[in-house]
């Protein structure tokens, strides 16, 4: 792509928006940038992308300023069946993602994780895996840095981990991982994709330029997952939970790739089957790529997990609150609840994903939770649910600041209070960092709300 030749149209203004307009201007080209939002971070952003030589484009301009553009940058927020690409597929023009963009550059090997839960936390485990092992890995993609903006870093010689979401690979053609895992796929943005059908398509374009020279990391025990071996001209490497498979997988409560043993899985700082499953993902990954087992095993050993995932926050009164605002699905959640450890008060809801809440109250039912607190603006449909499943220990409370706080009075010294929401987080933050923000936001006042109190009882530590 002769970028000083092309006119390019980015759309969304995000953080992979930003680094796209960033990345096109430094390669010559002439950029608009629009987006439909008017808050304050896009206000920010548009700022300094017109400092840098972009030019911002008004919802009036936009039809005028489009005819001009060769290429359409998509931000993954934007669906493709938004009338703006509509109007680039009409008339025959190209449209691409920021990750595609970083694609068509990338001059170094890449390993590509997908799948509908784990993607965040198996990218961060094999970060950490091979900076144990001296080598220059960094993560990209849907998390941590934008794949272009890494792009100088990585040069030659680094190895791209890109945590590659759904909503990515929409606007991804041409990038051919080295590895490529896919971790599982199970319901997750049917008000996106429509139906499961798309949704299982989408994941299974991760592998469609995959060569015999790579290699599909993939989970055996998921069938869908299991079905994408027979679709892909990439060596095949399971891994497994429950059976002695042709790759990673446990063994005599061991870790063992290919026939030998590792490392016990009791080393494992996370717990959680799911995080035994992603641990095995990475062993498989970071085998591929050359890494030995005693960085495996330091790097696993060590690694404390990512924010906003099963985070322990703090404790008042007896009660743990635990931060699993990266939960966003059913699926998600419901490995949550089977992880913690004793009684819980659950917080549930935000923007509805299209897809069914019975499964996770099914699973309430015979689990720690001994009450569920719900909230946002898919409560009402969460409600409905757990009537249908016979779960009636619940309170409706719609903004999000007043469930927290209900949560936490209806609590018991010794519970939880885990926020693990099986929602996006769109009906009232940016995303699901900002929701878990301002969940250790909440503890921090409930704190300073109890001081006054437990120093009368002489309970106030000075």
């Amino acid at each position: 792509m002769l970028y000083s030749e092309q006119v390019f149209l980015v759309a969304g203004l995000s953080r992979s928006g930003i680094a796209a307009s960033e990345f096109l201007i430094s390669h010559g080209a002439k950029v608009y940038v629009y987006d439909d939002v008017d808050d304050a971070n896009v206000r920010t952003a548009a700022e300094h992308l017109k400092e840098i030589g972009c030019i911002n484009v008004t919802k009036e301009e936009l039809a005028e300023k489009s005819e001009k553009c060769d290429v359409l940058v998509l931000s993954p927020g934007i669906p493709v069946d938004h009338p703006l690409p509509i109007s680039f597929k009409r008339a025959g023009k190209r449209i691409i993602g920021e990750a595609e963009l970083g694609a068509l550059n990338l001059r170094c090997p890449c390993v590509a994780v997908t799948g509908t839960n784990g993607k965040t936390t198996t990218v961060s485990m094999l970060e950490a895996i091979f900076k144990a092992a001296g080598k220059k890995g960094i993560a990209c993609g849907n998390v941590g840095r934008p794949l272009t903006s890494c792009l100088g870093e990585l040069g030659e010689d680094g190895i791209a981990i890109a945590e590659i979401s759904s909503f990515q690979l929409e606007t991804l053609y041409s990038l051919r991982p080295h590895v490529a895992v896919i971790l599982n796929v199970t319901e997750d943005h049917l008000n996106r994709h429509y139906n499961m059908e798309n949704y299982i398509y989408l994941k299974s374009r991760l592998l469609k330029n995959a060569a015999e020279s790579e290699f599909a990391v993939l989970n055996y025990d998921d069938p869908i997952v299991r079905g994408f071996a027979e679709k892909t001209k990439a060596k095949v490497v399971w891994f497994s939970l429950s059976e002695r498979v042709d790759g990673a997988y446990v063994q005599d409560n061991s870790f063992c790739y290919f026939g030998e043993k590792l490392f016990s899985v009791d080393e494992l700082s996370l717990e959680g089957e799911h995080n035994v499953a992603n641990a095995l993902a990475a062993i498989a990954a970071a085998r591929l790529m050359g890494v030995g087992n005693t960085a495996i095993r330091t790097a696993l050993k060590e690694f404390r997990g990512v924010k906003h995932r099963l985070e322990k926050v703090g404790e008042i009164n007896g009660v743990t609150f635990i931060d699993d605002s990266k939960a966003t699905n059913v699926d998600s959640a419901i490995k949550a609840v089977g992880s913690v450890k004793g009684e819980s008060v659950l917080l549930l809801g935000g923007k509805d994903k299209g897809y069914s809440y019975e499964p996770l109250f099914e699973v309430l039912k015979t689990s720690g939770v001994v009450h569920a607190v719900i909230y946002g603006e898919n409560a009402f449909r969460i409600l409905n649910a757990a009537l249908k499943c016979g779960y009636s220990a619940v309170t409706l409370c719609r903004p999000f600041d007043l469930a927290v706080r209900v949560a936490y009075l209806i609590s018991e010294k010794g519970q939880n209070v885990l926020l693990s929401p099986a929602s996006a987080s769109f009906d009232a933050f940016a995303n699901y960092e900002e929701r878990g923000k301002r969940f250790c936001e909440l503890l921090e006042t409930f704190k300073r709300e109890a001081q006054p109190y437990a120093k009368t009882r002489g309970e106030y530590d000075e």
